[in-house]
């Protein structure tokens, strides 16, 4: 962390008041704290590996004198500045616990390229006793008033990424104790836990740097962990890195149904467990339901469910005469493989987050009126391209200011078994079918807002789209990213 208290202007200290609660009433819960238990979660399941033995500096370079194993820490010694991992990490989420002195000053950068600065070439994300003597001050305000000051810009407390976007404060322990701290960074989504509180949740591509500066680093798809000394002694111990980056495009199954390490199975080739019929068609009104209305609406929906989905030979089918069929758990952030076939001149697709939808449907079907011959010309199969189908499936179909169709087509014929790979991170989606990169990094717009004011919900159901055809799935297995 950089300060320059000749340049920079007196702030209002940052702190969390925490209410007190009215007698009789029970405190609010804190929704920071709420966000790091669901992150916490899914982090739990993740696989983890230490990035320090607890006796030497193996796996990092840089300032290997200024840092030494000292008792099982990784200790930063007066003086030392950048300690920099050995390997490059792209989407990952970095786990560790630091004690600070008395202002000290220390930082983890991210992203940062061989031989690049912390903050301006990668990104810095700040590890600063805030509260210190060095940083603070205090104003007289007169009649026995005192007012604590900071010589620190918001961008600079603890936690926050320098330069870019500020942190929460109000949950970094006292000098002297031991806190805990988890990075994670996969695609444009960093988020900071802090001793159990979420203080940063942002999306780089969504934002402005708040110091004006360009800060190219942010646009990084990978680099170098660095902890960044400031001369200050910080000691830290448990460095351990979950890697988040995209899994293959087929997943590394010997069997049907059977998950690749890391993932889990929403669908066990057996039953329909884990699974629910749609309470409404429209998301707006199936997640306003309460009590005895939903449970109602449910319970005719399952009904419906069972009578058209079942199980056969380990392939979830479906004979197109009822609804979509829905995951009975909600999903924020995920990867997750799936298997599809269908028939010709069928038509399908995936909700994700109750949202359509990432499309399937038979590219080679010219939807021909009944009695008319399919097209005999290339002008006659360009004119089909208006709805879409002849370009293959995979597209979110139902944007309108974002792009809406797959790349390239890379469906395999009806009767044929496709496989998609898709993550979607925030608003962003991505889908490999048979290996293909067919959408990039595309956001899906809500479809069951017409303003375009709201947003894409944070989590919800996955569902296979009805509409009206046999459908057929097998292997259907997801990875959750800490949201």
């Amino acid at each position: 962390m950089h300060t320059n208290r000749s340049t920079t202007v007196l702030s209002l200290l940052m702190a969390t008041v925490l209410a007190t609660p009215v007698l009789g009433q029970e405190a609010k819960p804190d929704a920071n704290i709420e966000a790091g238990n669901r992150a916490k979660a899914i982090l739990e399941t993740g696989s983890w590996t230490d990035l320090f033995n607890g006796k030497d500096l193996t796996g990092w370079t840089g300032d290997t004198k200024g840092y030494v194993a000292e008792d099982g820490k990784l200790v930063c010694k007066k003086g030392g500045k950048n300690l920099v991992s050995d390997k490059e990490y792209s989407d990952f989420a970095f786990h560790f616990e630091f004690k600070l002195e008395e202002s000290g000053n220390n930082g983890v950068g991210i992203r940062v390229p061989e031989g690049g600065h912390p903050a301006s070439n990668g990104m810095e994300i700040q590890i600063l006793d805030h509260n210190g003597s060095r940083y603070s001050g205090e104003a007289d305000l007169g009649d026995g008033r005192k007012r604590k000051l900071s010589w620190l810009k918001p961008w600079q407390y603890h936690g926050s990424i320098y330069g870019i976007y500020p942190s929460k404060t109000g949950y970094l322990k006292p000098v002297g104790e031991w806190n805990t701290e988890t990075i994670v960074a996969i695609e444009d989504h960093i988020m900071v836990i802090l001793n159990g509180a979420v203080i940063v949740d942002t999306f780089l591509d969504d934002i402005t740097p708040v110091d004006g500066s360009a800060h190219p680093g942010r646009k990084n798809k990978k680099g170098h962990l660095i902890l960044a000394g400031h001369s200050d002694r910080v000691e830290f111990r448990n460095l351990k890195l979950a890697d988040y980056s995209p899994s293959p495009t087929k997943a590394a199954s010997a069997y049907d149904n059977t998950p690749p390490q890391g993932f889990a199975t929403f669908f066990n080739g057996k039953d329909l467990t884990g699974w629910k019929g749609l309470a409404h068609r429209k998301a707006t009104e199936r997640r306003a339901l309460r009590g005895s209305a939903l449970q109602e609406a449910q319970a005719k929906a399952d009904e419906n469910m069972r009578e058209h989905w079942n199980v056969a030979d380990g392939v979830l089918t479906y004979d197109g005469k009822g609804q979509s069929l829905c995951t009975a758990k909600d999903y924020g952030d995920f990867e997750f493989y799936i298997d599809w076939k269908i028939p010709p001149g069928a038509d399908s697709g995936i909700y994700l987050r109750g949202t359509p939808q990432v499309q399937i449907w038979d590219p080679w079907d010219p939807r021909v009126k009944d009695g008319q011959e399919p097209p005999s010309t290339g002008e006659e199969w360009v004119a089909q391209f208006a709805n879409g189908r002849n370009l293959g499936s995979g597209g979110l179909w139902n944007n309108k200011r974002w792009r809406n169709a797959p790349t390239v087509l890379a469906d395999r014929k009806p009767g044929e078994w496709n496989t998609f790979l898709i993550r979607m991170v925030g608003d962003k989606v991505s889908i490999w079918l048979n290996d293909k990169l067919i959408v990039n990094r595309v956001a899906l717009e809500n479809y069951w807002d017409k303003t375009g004011t709201v947003p894409l919900p944070r989590a919800d159901q996955i569902e296979l789209q009805h509409h009206g055809s046999e459908l057929f799935f097998k292997n259907l297995y997801i990875r959750e990213l800490p949201y």
